[in-house]
């Protein structure tokens, strides 16, 4: 029987995710079978930093599993309208010690809705600093040890950073919120019991995306 339907973050190449699947080299992550087109997901409207941008996700099925996956670009976060560029412009713009009206005014957007980003995001900062700085020290064993910050949201956009650059290196370039979305499984503001890639996992699909 089918286990439902998941998001699944992958690359924002189209043509190149619509290649990898129907050459079936995509792997599932919930059984590492292999995903296949399977129609596309309703379209909807998202925003970035440009403005808005209509996309239709596409859809993958399982063979193995039966499970089916919306895939949507490691631009954006599961449920959040807007790009991960705009919500970790807004993530920097605290870490630096501005408010939830500073940080709207930078990323252009209402102080309600980056009051609660960052509600989100300060409600998971250990769980954040400690996935990110696991996957940099997977991805770079010379690495040293990342040093404190100012504060635990610093810390925690710090450790992003960090990771980000060493999955740059390691896997291939991609803007370090990418690689924040691409981490998280699209969760980094999601609830907290939402599963996110571990280091040890280098073959999920948001990584063989990159």
């Amino acid at each position: 029987m089918p286990g439902g339907t998941v998001v699944l973050i992958v690359s924002a190449d189209p043509e190149r995710v619509e290649r990898d699947l129907v050459s079936a080299a995509v792997p599932c992550p919930a059984c590492g079978g292999k995903l296949r087109p399977w129609g596309h997901a309703r379209a909807r409207v998202l925003r970035s930093s440009l403005g808005a941008v209509a996309l239709r996700p596409r859809r993958a099925r399982c063979r193995s599993c039966g499970m089916t996956h919306v895939l949507l670009s490691d631009g954006f976060l599961v449920r959040r309208v807007d790009s991960v560029e705009v919500i970790g412009a807004a993530l920097l713009a605290a870490a630096a010690g501005a408010g939830h009206r500073s940080a709207a005014a930078v990323v252009d957007r209402p102080a309600a809705t980056v009051r609660g980003w960052l509600r989100r995001a300060r409600g998971a900062l250990e769980r954040i600093r400690v996935h990110f700085t696991r996957w940099a020290h997977a991805l770079d064993p010379a690495l040293a040890p990342i040093l404190p910050a100012s504060s635990a949201l610093a810390g925690a956009v710090e450790a992003i950073a960090v990771a980000a650059r060493a999955a740059s290196l390691a896997l291939g370039p991609r803007s370090p919120w990418c690689w924040a979305s691409s981490l998280s499984a699209g969760a980094l503001l999601a609830n907290t019991n939402c599963p996110w890639p571990e280091p040890w996992n280098m073959g999920h699909p948001a990584l063989v995306f990159a």
